[in-house]
């Protein structure tokens, strides 16, 4: 009982209390929430949610396992902010709840020595991701994982959702973005628009390595100077998301301080969920005098990618003659709010046919790692997701994050679409345009 009092006293003070009271419990984000639409169930729900946070906040409450089990169950696809009323950001208390959760509430050995090495042994250091990479890779080539999945030795090794996972990876590469280019400057094609600093993320740098280099291929197509600077680190996003706010913080600092003195004008993103923490380091280092001012620089710098190629130069784009539908990044959507950028995009490519995915602003069930750690709710999700997505009649479906890209290439198998329908990376397919590979 001691370890969830000290859960209580920690939300009580640090919970936002601005925030919290904010809530007028109107119900606008009940329809807006996939777990609420899923069990029907008031603490499934963001409304729910907030209650029971002002219920400890305010002492009226004890947090135990069941408090514990609300905001793990949710998805923090922020959804609810988009239709709030009040403009409560949700997002802020969840983390603050799962921070104090993750520093005082019981926790067996083994899962806080996994946190441990995940969080802040693997992640934040590129080398040690890099090692991994090589390793995945060797797994991936050698055919040891085409022999574990085709004699059924997998389904020993792995749960079923990771076996899923497994066999929709991408190939990973020890090579991230530094060492495919062979300078730190990559120069503008044409008239130069800004000078742009590729922020190649973590995960990312290591099974979309290809479309990190994209990224930065076609921003020089589109007028940009790329930078590809050596002194960031991950952005802290899962650290954030999943409870490890002082580490979380610590990454931040780190970032901000790696693109300091940087001749830049923009930091962009190509991930949406690494690209909505990076505009949330002010309100991360909000407390801290020494940091503070600086996060609000290095947060009006960020843009996503496709913010900065619909306003640079014409990309030469050659026809692509197939049906198009596109996946909002929930991150992308309802934290950094961009929406219309990469359906405009998508709509430049000559004889695209592009059609609007129903509910295509709704969660995929990825959310970071909920679909590792909640896979049953996830999968439902996801399979609601593939109904609406095989009524499309798509050949291609697209999404600009790659937790997202990985789910969805789950649920094209889980539906049995692989050779009708692919998904791809925004700026993947923007390079198939321009460099002509599809007809």
């Amino acid at each position: 009982m001691t370890s969830w009092n000290d859960v209580g006293k920690t939300l009580t003070l640090t919970l936002d209390e601005e925030e919290l009271t904010r809530c007028m419990r109107c119900g606008f984000c009940l329809p807006a929430c996939p777990t609420y639409r899923e069990t029907g169930r008031e603490a499934a729900s963001p409304r729910g949610r907030i209650a029971l946070m002002k219920a400890v906040h305010e002492g009226r409450m004890i947090p135990d396992s069941s408090f514990q089990k609300q905001m793990d169950f949710c998805l923090g696809c922020r959804a609810c902010e988009s239709d709030c009323p009040a403009d409560v950001h949700f997002g802020h208390l969840l983390e603050q709840s799962r921070a104090a959760i993750v520093s005082h509430a019981p926790s067996p050995t083994w899962k806080k020595y996994m946190r441990k090495f995940f969080f802040h042994a693997l992640i934040p250091h590129r080398r040690r991701l890099r090692l991994v990479g090589a390793f995945l890779a060797l797994y991936q080539r050698s055919g040891i994982q085409r022999l574990l999945h085709r004699s059924g030795l997998s389904k020993w090794l792995m749960p079923s959702h990771l076996q899923q996972v497994d066999e929709v990876l991408p190939l990973a590469s020890p090579y991230g973005i530094r060492e495919r280019v062979t300078t730190e400057r990559l120069p503008a094609i044409g008239t130069p628009l800004g000078r742009v600093a590729l922020f190649q993320g973590c995960i990312m740098d290591v099974l979309f390595a290809k479309t990190n280099h994209n990224t930065a291929k076609v921003l020089q197509a589109a007028g940009y100077d790329v930078i590809i600077s050596k002194s960031q680190t991950c952005c802290g996003a899962l650290h954030a998301h999943s409870g490890e706010e002082e580490k979380a913080r610590l990454l931040a600092q780190q970032n901000i301080k790696g693109f300091q003195g940087i001749d830049i004008d923009w930091i962009v993103s190509n991930a949406g969920g690494c690209g909505a923490h990076l505009i949330d380091y002010p309100y991360l280092l909000k407390d801290d005098p020494q940091w503070a001012t600086a996060a609000q620089s290095f947060a009006h710098r960020i843009k996503d990618v496709s913010e900065l190629l619909v306003d640079g130069h014409s990309l030469n784009l050659q026809p692509i003659h197939e049906r198009v539908t596109y996946q909002d990044s929930c991150h992308l959507r309802n934290g950094m709010k961009v929406i219309k950028e990469p359906r405009t995009l998508l709509n430049t490519i000559p004889e695209i046919d592009y059609i609007e995915l129903v509910e295509s602003d709704r969660c995929c069930g990825s959310a970071g790692i909920y679909n590792l750690t909640h896979p049953q709710t996830s999968q439902q999700l996801l399979d609601e997701k593939m109904q609406h997505l095989h009524h499309t009649r798509a050949a291609i479906l697209v999404t600009s994050n790659p937790g997202c890209l990985i789910q969805m290439k789950v649920g094209i198998q889980r539906a049995g679409l692989e050779n009708h329908m692919r998904a791809v990376h925004l700026v993947d397919l923007l390079i198939e345009s321009m460099e002509g590979d599809r007809t």
